[in-house]
């Protein structure tokens, strides 16, 4: 099993990151709002993953925090929800975000990511609620690691990320449209029309 990987980012694309390590290139999958998209090619990133073993497949799937890496594996134990689903839904939400939506079984707001629907979401509350409980939260060094490295993007970011993508542009235009942009704090909204402007 791969814990973590540490190395030079050499692309990015739709949807993933190739990290070269050692002049190895491991293919990532990543959400759509993965700091790793911010990053500039050539830079170092390290993404925590889980790897997928199908019959016909074998893939990585990399996440900046642990948090989001115990969310995905918890995620992909629901019936109904695999790999990609599952990164559909932390592509659409913060874990904290995803933790609140399913401790309040808050179904409407889980339907918003790609490719749930309402009878999935409902089976992500029902099988998640426990393991998601406010009891458990969030650990104070998964935050305090993520602030300290500056590794979460901003709700603005994460929901603008989604709004592009939703107008027909990848992962990785949206990404690096939004690179460009160095104010933080801003509103989605705001992120977004200086996105399109460098789009165009």
């Amino acid at each position: 099993m791969i814990g973590f990987i540490r190395g030079s980012l050499a692309e990015k694309g739709d949807g993933y990151i190739i990290v070269d390590v050692n002049g190895v290139g491991y293919e990532i999958f990543v959400p759509a709002n993965s700091r790793a998209y911010l990053s500039s090619e050539g830079s170092e990133v390290m993404v925590y993953t889980a790897m997928t073993v199908r019959e016909d497949d074998v893939s990585l799937y990399g996440f900046m925090r642990k948090g989001e890496l115990d969310a995905f594996r918890k995620l992909i134990t629901v019936s109904g929800v695999g790999a990609k689903a599952a990164v559909s839904v932390l592509s659409a939400f913060s874990l904290e975000q995803l933790q609140q939506a399913i401790v309040f079984e808050d179904v409407k707001t889980l339907t918003k990511a790609n490719g749930i629907g309402k009878k999935t979401a409902e089976r992500i509350v029902l099988e998640l609620k426990d393991k998601f409980s406010t009891e458990e939260g969030i650990s104070a060094s998964d935050t305090e690691e993520s602030s300290d490295r500056g590794q979460i993007l901003s709700d603005g970011r994460s929901e603008a990320v989604s709004a592009l993508i939703s107008l027909g542009y990848t992962r990785g235009e949206a990404s690096g449209a939004l690179a460009s942009i160095t104010d933080n704090d801003l509103t989605a909204e705001e992120y977004i029309k200086r996105a399109l402007k460098n789009l165009f």
